[in-house]
């Protein structure tokens, strides 16, 4: 994700919360078979550098999750990260974001936390729970920070989706709907497939 433009042919970034992933680069390709281009794994999984280390050697983009401290931010950016993502405004991982050259999406919900994650130098911001507050709270962003890179996460979904994009939201993030833990403990990657083409179809329809 160095090149942020890319998320507007691209919207979607899978989020990946499993207890167990049995082949990364595989569930990758399934997600891309499914025109989902952009994966996130996140500290919540076991082995997350393992994952990102063996999809990134494969030339997948991804990027890890849920990152709370500056050891995180380092460790997945030496594991193969090519970004990172935060549940709120985290300070240090900017810094070491920064510091190693790889943009980071950090987490915010108000105006304010907005404001003070650009300060940080996100290169988006990811407003969760986007669900709680629904398209409409994108179109309000917008007023204030007409050029700031949304990302819509938390509850996003095949039938929300494109609306959450019409409103404003540069990308959004397909969890469960897209990636059921389920599934990818299974390595049913025909089913994640499947789930990734409707998720990008329904976000075609964006306005």
């Amino acid at each position: 994700m160095n090149h942020l433009s890319e998320l507007w042919d691209d919207p979607v970034i899978a989020v990946v919360r499993a207890p167990r992933i049995p082949d990364a680069a595989a569930l990758c390709s399934a997600l891309a078979e499914g025109g989902i281009r952009f994966t996130e794994f996140t500290y919540t999984t076991q082995d997350v550098t393992g994952h990102l280390t063996r999809a990134s050697a494969s030339g997948w983009r991804v990027g890890v999750g849920t990152v709370l401290t500056a050891e995180q931010a380092e460790r997945g950016i030496d594991a193969g990260a090519s970004f990172l993502v935060t549940p709120g405004c985290r300070p240090e991982v900017a810094q070491a974001a920064r510091a190693r050259g790889v943009p980071v999406v950090l987490g915010a919900l108000t105006p304010t936390e907005v404001a003070r994650a650009v300060d940080l130098g996100a290169a988006a911001v990811k407003i969760f729970p986007a669900r709680s507050f629904g398209p409409g709270y994108f179109k309000d962003l917008r007023g204030p920070y007409p050029d700031v890179p949304l990302v819509a996460s938390g509850g996003v979904n095949a039938g929300n989706a494109a609306e959450f994009l019409a409103q404003g939201a540069l990308a959004v993030c397909a969890g469960t709907d897209v990636v059921p833990p389920a599934a990818v403990e299974a390595g049913d990657w025909a089913e994640i497939t499947r789930r990734a083409r409707e998720f990008t179809r329904a976000c075609a329809a964006r306005a």
